[in-house]
């Protein structure tokens, strides 16, 4: 079992960099929270993993679950993002870590980034084109004029078979399978992100220390 998180985030130096941001993640996400209107007033779900969920880091069916519903356009996703791949270096080998889209209507370029990340997912690279998508956020969020000519420049970039990404893209199916994600989100009262639950429970991050706090106690159990 591995220590706590937080002390184990100073012993990497990683606790001055959550702090960097802290401010700022808690900013953005304040500001997407009225984006998206959730007809559920409850996060108390049977599960908010699907069967076909993309996966980060998979141990077992038996390891603690963490589902974050994300926008590759929302800026507290962006600011998260570093703390969440510090998360899976702590707990890796301990922890399933699932991503599910959650495009925001009022960001333009969000399903299509989106779109890009399941075209991966369909090659098996998932977790590289999630990690570019965010990586490169600052150069392409927030444009008005659509923004797939980066997204597939990214494609690239991981080495994907470009006749079947532009295949994908160009499928309905595609879409329809982040739109059921985004569905499923709202079914589970997702209404801002990031969202986060941990083995099904939904997690207030509000405070930071909510979510490590909540998978420490998790793998205690």
């Amino acid at each position: 079992m591995k220590k706590a998180l937080l002390p184990t985030f100073a012993a990497l130096g990683i606790l001055a960099l959550v702090a960097a941001f802290v401010f700022v993640y808690v900013t953005a996400k304040n500001a997407d929270s009225e984006s998206v209107s959730s007809s559920s007033g409850s996060k108390e779900v049977a599960s908010a993993v699907a069967s076909d969920s993309n996966y980060v880091d998979y141990v077992g069916a038996d390891a603690v679950t963490i589902v974050e519903f994300l926008d590759f356009e929302c800026g507290a996703c962006g600011q998260f993002y570093p703390y969440v791949e510090a998360l899976r270096e702590v707990h890796d080998g301990d922890i399933n870590y699932v991503v599910r889209y959650f495009p925001l209507p009022s960001h333009l370029n969000s399903m299509d980034a989106a779109i890009a990340a399941e075209a991966a997912a369909q090659q098996g690279e998932f977790e590289a084109m999630y990690q570019r998508l965010f990586e490169t956020q600052g150069a392409w969020a927030g444009g008005t004029a659509p923004q797939t000519d980066v997204f597939r420049a990214l494609a690239v970039e991981i080495g994907l078979d470009l006749d079947a990404y532009d295949a994908a893209v160009a499928d309905p199916a595609t879409q329809a399978r982040v739109e059921a994600d985004f569905d499923a989100g709202v079914e589970l009262g997702v209404n801002s992100t990031p969202t986060f639950f941990v083995n099904d429970q939904y997690i207030e991050t509000s405070r930071l220390e909510n979510l490590p706090e909540a998978i420490t106690e998790a793998l205690q159990r």
